[in-house]
């Protein structure tokens, strides 16, 4: 009988929809991780993972990556007002190329122009209504990885 992420992975490649994905906000000192349903088109922030000049805890993500058994990993990419390439843009693409060769799993890279304020703009209604404490950056982070997979999993479900 296949294991779990292989019926995952058949299942995506039948149907087109992956259940389980990871989204990371890629940043120099830290990476937020979200965790999404493409059924549901929903998704959570986790965590946030330190990084050392772009490169993270390894073995808190791989811990994650084990837990989770993403079909697919969503990496934020930031846009620019002008559409020049964003400064991060070669190291998002060299992580994300990490990424692929350390877990064997396909990589998207997706429009996160917005996310964090779109992110804080939430935290800061959710604390409004006395259902939160303060906001820090880690949390940012996290949301905005949440924040750009909702849009990506209604966009690429839609389609």
């Amino acid at each position: 009988m296949p294991d779990t992420r292989t019926r995952r992975v058949k299942r995506e490649r039948d149907i087109g929809i992956p259940d389980t994905v990871l989204a990371l906000d890629y940043g120099e000192k830290r990476i937020g991780v979200a965790v999404g349903n493409g059924i549901t088109r929903t998704s959570t922030p986790l965590e946030t993972l330190t990084a050392s000049n772009g490169i993270p805890d390894w073995q808190r993500l791989d811990a994650l990556i084990r837990e989770w058994q993403p079909a697919l990993l969503v990496v934020g990419l930031p846009g620019t007002p002008d559409d020049s390439e964003h400064p991060l843009a070669r190291r998002i693409q060299a992580f994300c190329d990490r990424l692929r060769a350390r877990y064997a799993l396909p990589v998207r890279q997706v429009d996160e122009q917005f996310s964090s304020a779109e992110a804080e703009s939430h935290l800061k209604s959710r604390r409004r209504e006395g259902r939160r404490g303060r906001i820090r950056k880690e949390d940012i982070d996290a949301v905005a990885a949440a924040v750009f997979l909702e849009h990506w999993l209604a966009q690429e479900i839609a389609s």
